[in-house]
């Protein structure tokens, strides 16, 4: 049901590039428009680039350093014992379905996909609740290896260790496949890419694929005046919650007058005295203009701005 490439020996380099040739588990929560730190358009950018670009942040560090550390606790919690597989797995019949596995449960048909959460997003991982892109990717191994289990264990940093069986499901993971299959050939394969959801990441996808502007470029805007509407009544509407919004915050202002906390059962408001020190670029370019060129840089961007005709 799939071949398996080996991974001892690759350099990362080389590991990073096998993971651009397919839809991988942490790439899936993301074209299912699940993963609210991914996107379609972020994965779609990954796999056509020329490079290799990988997020290397604490969350991750943390994450990879502890992966074996939470794969001793699911061990010890429960009763299994586990192994590196050292392959990538990829699906024979769907081969742009890949798979990069963080343990095999040793004598049962299962896999383990290890987690690290911190404390601050506890809340997500709270009663056994499995946020629904760790859930998609752990059924999108399942479908790549064709194993029936897939556990997920998770240690919330300085707070509690869990883990969770997740069993075959027919009719999730042949959505997923469909799914993965129509991004892959509507997107991948083409060159096509995916409508943009409203993201951060799509914001930053879109500035780096048309970071440069043609300074005569003009093309008639058509198809866009009832989204122009909407845009302008959101706009409105913002404008309106954040007068709201102030209107609150100055009520409980006066109603604390000199006071830099108020409390009570549900909540804890903070209304403190802070020094802030800047620098008054105005006058340094005025009177020091050789130590202002000396240390000002000139970044190029887009400015994105909507006038009524």
């Amino acid at each position: 049901m799939y071949e398996k490439i080996p991974t001892v020996g690759l350099s990362h380099e080389e590991w990073l590039q096998l993971r651009k040739q397919g839809i991988g588990g942490s790439d899936a929560g993301a074209v299912c428009g699940l993963d609210p730190y991914s996107s379609p358009m972020k994965v779609f950018a990954d796999k056509t680039s020329d490079g290799t670009e990988e997020i290397n942040n604490e969350a991750v560090r943390i994450g990879n350093d502890l992966e074996q550390y939470v794969a001793g606790r699911f061990m010890e919690a429960s009763g299994l014992k586990v192994r590196r597989s050292n392959y990538m797995y990829r699906n024979k019949d769907y081969p742009f379905m890949i798979a990069d596995v963080d343990r095999l449960v040793i004598g049962e048909d299962a896999g383990l996909e290890c987690k690290t959460a911190s404390a601050c997003s506890a809340d997500k991982s709270a009663d056994g609740k499995i946020p629904l892109h760790y859930m998609i990717q752990c059924y999108h191994y399942m479908a790549v290896t064709g194993k029936r289990t897939w556990y997920i264990a998770c240690v919330v940093l300085g707070r509690e260790f869990t883990y969770r069986k997740l069993a075959w499901d027919d009719t999730l993971i042949q959505q997923l496949i469909e799914v993965e299959k129509e991004f892959w050939e509507g997107h991948i394969v083409p060159g096509i890419m995916p409508d943009p959801d409203g993201s951060d990441n799509c914001d930053h996808i879109l500035n780096r694929y048309f970071r440069d502007t043609k300074k005569s470029g003009m093309v008639e805007l058509v198809g866009f005046d009832g989204k122009l509407e909407r845009r302008a009544e959101i706009l409105d509407e913002i404008e309106r919650l954040q007068a709201e919004q102030k209107q609150i915050d100055q009520e409980i202002k006066m109603y604390m007058k000199e006071n830099e906390r108020a409390a009570n059962d549900h909540y804890r408001i903070s209304w403190s005295s802070v020094a802030t020190t800047r620098l008054d670029t105005k006058q340094l370019k005025e009177e020091k203009p050789e130590i202002y060129a000396d240390y000002t840089k000139t970044t190029s961007s887009r400015r994105f701005t909507v006038k009524a005709a």
